[in-house]
């Protein structure tokens, strides 16, 4: 079954287009528009589990690829491409692969038997850099069903599903119906594109592709400022990412000449490791890395590039859901964990990931406290949770961030449906200060939603327990860089904070008294409407614009709570409430006995339809149990149990070990002949292994110390050095050097704090209201900069969007005053010199042919004329006349003498 993967990204395709290009022209009713939409994502979700069903029992750990199958397409015949990068590297690999079997040779000369140590001297030789070295770049369009690709497939077309599900729910009415459901299979297309490429090229295509639509649907409400704003802030964003993506996959093909992903993995984990203490700390793979990283930061929401995520909130709550719990902002972990061979050789990038993703951690968290938003909350909460995950990836554990990526999908997806239905039910109310004692109005909605909290808080035995904690464990004890104590201790900090503000979120959304029955509540028209009046930007509380008509689930000036029994009261009239609270006027049915006819009024709130509370249902059971495929081995006797169903056991093979050069952990004799030396046996060890390409165990050939090949142990160090003071050592040797006790104080710890966080949320919005108030006060400037989000906003509108602004102002001034000038100029010189040369013609050379013409005009021609008589007489006349004078002329003198000298 894993042979029609391809069918995957087709299916969502084939229902976007039909939806798209034929669901208004023929004016498809919502139900076909939500089945089709439905129902692609449905097969493409069954075929992706009979696929990964089919793979893991066939072929795994062994990546396939459909190209492998003999059908082959090339998509981008590139032709030769020349390697300009990474050639220093290649030659320092030649020479350690000389000096290497250099020494064997001699200690195999010594007599040296299999396994034995044996000292030997060799010197590495200078082998040249290798210009002019060519391959082929043919781009084919292909698709890769690994252990990390069918993750993010079940992911993708599972959570997807029930999001699709949801929101024929929760868009039911809305005029852009079809629209809608064209935009998420597009989407879903692009995502399944991004993760199933078999090469960078495919996975740029999906990374696009995602923005996209990304664009689309945050900017869904196209009519409201507010989504138009977050739409284009996204979209330019990832833009500044995707720009080092770009340049990061040009560093791809000039340094390993193709773009597929097991080509370039296989060179990739062969070339030298650049460690900090190392000769090179920063190599031609730091600078592939960092552009990837780039690229991660943008999609995935990262500092400094994490501010558009907030802001799409404007659109639909599913697009939330889809785009920035399950899909989309995980494309970044995806991309780390796919070129995480290229990772792992940078030292420094590792170094960076992991700060960066802690200070995004705890950062974003600390912001979520005080918003009042109930999808802002959410939003910064994936910003942080995003964060833990790079953590992981940063400290080695990538295995460990795709399981929480896995295991936030399945929460934070239900939190943000289920913040969906309390919005469906609030009609569109977001702020959860007008909330409260929803519970009772809404069980369904609030059982799954409490799955979800106990999940995020990292309460045992849900799901986000499981993988939150190998993160705070794995940071802890990293020995990939240094400073592992202090991004568990920020980490852990921000796990507090987390299970603080989401039972904020609890207290102020479903328990407490039902505020909504006290101040008008309800009335937005959208999300987009609801976020700018929740940053003071829109003028009332009401959705009182005409475009109101176009949104689902309401109309103008509709209420959530007893609005007309203040507004009676403000006006000094009299107003009765119905038995259950609700406002006389709440009947929707104007020709209602008992109601004054109006068509819209106040409604208590309401359990939302099946079609939405039942992908939550399916959502919850996911957070409770969804974290079982990844049991600590704290729980299990120090191993990682269940075989491939263990998610470490089954991602494992496309990890690239840096201690032994290959994929995947080393088995126990191959780790047994590495200790010993012999890393010829150990490189056969590793071709046995499932899953290995039979490559050759590249050598640590150290030529500063006289020692290589059979006499030099290989370092069990990911980089060969200690990386100085290690937390989760030192507790361990506190224990009696007992691992499982160090991993059980840790997991103590985690839990400590998550009871902390909730127990301090119960303290300030349950049992306390009024505490939140006091402190408030006490920590006034701590409290306005997190309310404010530190003004990073400002920040980045003084710093960078208004001197943009001013740069194209510029720009545009030199272009007007100065090209411009100039082009204009010489037309201005150009005009002057056509008037001079044309008076000069007209003047000059007109003036001289005008005034020949005119003497022969008024002096010739009457002349010529009175001459021209026609009469012969005349004309004998004048030749006699002539005659004379032609005699007198020529022979007047002669005859003159003549006539003198005969006197």
């Amino acid at each position: 079954m894993h042979r029609y993967i391809w069918l995957v990204p087709l299916l969502p395709l084939l229902g976007a287009a039909i939806n798209g290009l034929l669901g208004r022209r023929f004016r498809f009713s919502e139900r076909l528009v939500g089945s089709i939409g439905v129902g692609s994502v449905a097969l493409a979700f069954l075929i992706s589990l009979a696929a990964v069903v089919s793979y893991g029992a066939n072929v795994w750990p062994k990546p396939y690829v459909t190209s492998d199958d003999g059908f082959s397409y090339t998509w981008i015949p590139g032709g030769a491409v020349e390697l300009t990068q990474g050639l220093a590297e290649r030659a320092e690999m030649e020479g350690s692969r000389l000096a290497h079997e250099e020494a064997v040779g001699k200690a195999r000369a010594q007599g040296a038997r299999p396994g034995e140590t044996v000292a030997v001297l060799v010197a590495r030789p200078n082998v040249p850099e290798q210009k002019g070295v060519g391959s082929v770049l043919d781009v084919e369009w292909s698709y890769q069903l690994d252990a990390l690709s069918s993750v993010f497939m079940l992911v993708i077309t599972g959570v997807g599903l029930c999001i699709f599900v949801f929101a024929t729910g929760y868009m039911k009415g809305d005029k852009g119906f079809y629209r809608f459901f064209a935009y998420l299979g597009l989407f879903m297309f692009s995502m399944l594109v991004l993760v199933m490429g078999s090469n960078f090229m495919m996975m740029f295509v999906g990374w696009e592709g995602v923005g996209l639509c990304s664009y689309l649907l945050i900017g869904y409400y196209f009519d409201r400022r507010e989504a138009g704003d977050a739409s284009r802030k996204a979209f330019i964003t990832n833009r500044i990412g995707d720009f080092g993506f770009a340049l990061a996959v040009f560093g791809v093909i000039a340094t390993f000449g193709t773009t597929q992903y097991t080509a370039v993995f296989e060179q990739a984990r062969t070339f030298p490791v650049e460690t900090l203490a190392g000769p090179v700390a920063w190599g031609i793979m730091s600078w592939i890395a960092l552009g990837l990283f780039i690229g991660a930061c943008g999609k995935s929401a990262q500092i400094p590039l994490y501010v558009w995520l907030p802001d799409a909130m404007a659109g639909p709550t599913p697009v939330s859901a889809l785009i920035h719990a399950a899909t989309m902002v995980t494309a970044g972990l995806y991309m780390l964990t796919r070129c995480n061979v290229i990772f792992q050789h940078s030292q420094a990038m590792m170094t960076v990931v992991a700060v960066v993703g802690a200070l995004t951690a705890i950062f974003a968290a600390t912001i979520g406290i005080t918003q009042n938003d109930i999808k802002k909350v959410l939003a910064y909460s994936t910003v942080s949770q995003l964060g833990f995950m790079f953590l992981a990836c940063g400290v080695g554990a990538f295995v460990i961030g795709i399981f929480h990526v896995m295991t936030h999908a399945f929460f934070k997806a239900l939190m943000f449906l289920g913040a969906g239905s309390v919005i469906h039910a609030m009609h569109h109310e977001q702020d959860m200060r007008r909330m409260g004692g929803l519970r009772k109005y809404m069980p369904k909605t609030y059982w799954t939603f409490f799955a979800g909290w106990l999940a995020i808080c990292g309460i045992i035995p849900f799901s986000g327990f499981w993988s939150k904690d190998e993160i705070l464990w794995n940071a802890a004890s990293t020995e990939y860089i240094p400073g592992g104590w202090l991004l568990w201790l920020i980490a852990t900090v921000a796990a507090a904070c987390t299970a603080f503000y989401m039972t904020r979120l609890m207290a102020l959304t479903f328990w407490g008294r039902e505020r909504f029955l006290e101040v008008p509540a309800g009335g937005q028209a959208d999300e987009a409407h609801a976020q700018a009046y929740a940053d003071g930007e829109a003028a009332t509380h009401r959705a009182a614009d005409p475009s109101v008509a176009d949104r689902p689930h309401h109309g103008p000036e509709e209420r959530v709570g007893a609005a007309h029994v203040f507004e009676a009261a403000a006006k000094g009239e009299h107003e009765h409430a119905g038995p259950e609270g609700q406002d006389v006027h709440d009947v929707h049915d104007p020709g209602h006995k008992g109601t004054h006819g109006h068509a819209h009024g106040s409604v208590i709130p309401h359990e939302s339809p099946a079609s939405m509370w039942v992908p939550l249902a399916v959502l919850a059971v996911l957070a409770t149990v969804g974290g079982f495929v990844g049991i600590s081995p704290a729980f299990a006797g120090g191993h990682h149990v269940g075989g491939k169903l263990n998610i470490v056991n089954w991602l494992d093979p496309v990890i690239w070990n840096p201690a032994t050069g290959q994929f995947g952990k080393e088995s126990h004799a191959q780790t047994s002949a590495l200790k010993s030396g012999d890393h010829a046996a150990a490189a056969h060890e590793a071709a046995q292994q499932e899953g290995s390409h039979a490559a050759p165990l590249p050598t640590r050939t150290d030529s500063e110390h006289g020692t290589a090949g059979a006499g030099h142990p290989a370092p069990q160090l990911p980089y060969g050095g200690e990386t100085r003071f290690n937390l989760a050592h030192t507790v361990q040797h506190m224990l009696g050097d007992s691992h499982t006790a160090a991993e059980w104080f840790f997991i103590v710890v985690s839990l400590l704090v998550a009871g902390l966080g909730i127990l301090l949320g119960f303290l300030f919005y349950v049992w306390r209201p009024h505490l939140p108030g006091v402190w408030a006060r006490r920590l006034a400037p701590l409290y306005r900069a997190s309310f404010n989000k530190y003004w990073v906003d400002e920040l980045y509108g003084a710093a960078v969007t208004r001197r943009t602004m001013d740069a194209a102002r510029a720009v545009y001034a030199a272009d007007s005053r100065g090209l411009d000038g100039a082009v204009n100029g010489t037309a201005w010189l150009t005009r002057q010199l056509s008037r001079f040369t044309g008076n000069a013609d007209r003047l000059v050379v007109d003036g001289a042919v005008n005034g020949v013409a005119g003497f022969v005009k008024l002096l010739m021609s009457p002349l010529l004329r009175a001459a021209q008589t026609g009469l012969t007489a005349n004309y004998a006349l004048v030749m006699i006349l002539g005659l004379v004078a032609a005699v007198g002329l020529f022979f007047g003198k002669d005859i003159v003498s003549a006539i003198t000298g005969g006197q």
